[in-house]
């Protein structure tokens, strides 16, 4: 089971013209800073938040409780001129925990009710014994491919051609992905093999000729998870793996360590 929780911004759309249009470039730093102090808030119990359009962003909370959570609902309503909503939801694949958790959310009114503030809830269960999946993925030599050839808009597009692949290829196993920067993507993708990426991998190669790796952590956190995928691509890029996906458990690490200290021990 994976925990979602999705965050919503209190009555958003109508602070932002009240009592006149706010300037552009403040909303813009103010919802950037709302997503670093999320992902710092949430960081510190080893989640890990994405934004989907800002005003909404979307965490993998497994092993966050509660009181956790209500602790960064009141820190957000001291540090910003609004306040935020959460829902939290489990299930066996992050689509539909997400989208649990955002019915649960909707049940209290629209976003933009005046009336609808700083909502808590949980809609089934939080998690206390689950896993987390993510896949970090990355696009093979955009630098000599795109950064360096075509022009930086040319390459943004490509990169958004590319992701907007994903999303739908990857919405048919019931796993969502983020842009997280540079030509990479975060695939929280619970219920996915290595052979579900590999046939995925071949499209997007035959259909745009753009050739992708990935490094694939499976753990008890957002945190243990993204960080076994970081380590998983980058013995791809090292070329210590002789394929574009690399799987990492944490279950397999540990059991590795305490076999390696056994060994020592004996060894003494």
């Amino acid at each position: 089971m994976i925990q979602i929780t999705v965050i919503q911004i209190d009555n958003y759309g109508p602070w932002t013209v009240t009592p006149n249009p706010r300037r552009e470039s403040d909303l813009q730093a103010l919802q950037s800073r709302l997503y670093a102090d999320l992902n710092l808030m949430f960081g510190a119990h080893k989640g890990l938040v994405f934004y989907t359009r800002f005003d909404n962003l979307i965490a993998i909370t497994n092993g966050i409780d509660l009181i956790t959570h209500k602790r960064i609902q009141e820190s957000i309503r001291n540090r910003y001129p609004f306040t935020v909503s959460m829902a939290i939801a489990s299930a066996e694949t992050p689509y539909e925990a997400q989208k649990l958790a955002t019915e649960t959310l909707q049940e209290y009114g629209s976003a933009q009710d005046e009336n609808r503030k700083e909502v808590l809830d949980v809609a089934n269960e939080l998690v206390v014994d689950g896993y987390v999946q993510i896949a970090h993925i990355d696009i093979n030599n955009i630098t000599g491919t795109f950064t360096d050839i075509v022009s930086a808009y040319d390459t943004y597009i490509n990169v958004n051609k590319v992701k907007l692949y994903l999303m739908e290829e990857l919405l048919k196993h019931k796993a969502l992905l983020f842009f997280i920067g540079g030509d990479n993507f975060m695939a929280p993708s619970n219920g996915m093999d290595e052979e579900d990426f590999l046939k995925i991998f071949d499209k997007i190669k035959n259909k745009y000729n753009i050739e992708l790796k990935a490094g694939i952590g499976i753990g008890k956190t957002a945190e243990d998870a993204s960080n076994l995928a970081d380590i998983g691509l980058e013995k791809i890029r090292m070329k210590l793996v002789n394929k574009n996906i690399c799987v990492l458990r944490q279950e397999d690490i540990i059991e590795q360590n305490l076999s390696t200290k056994k060994l020592c021990e004996l060894q003494r």
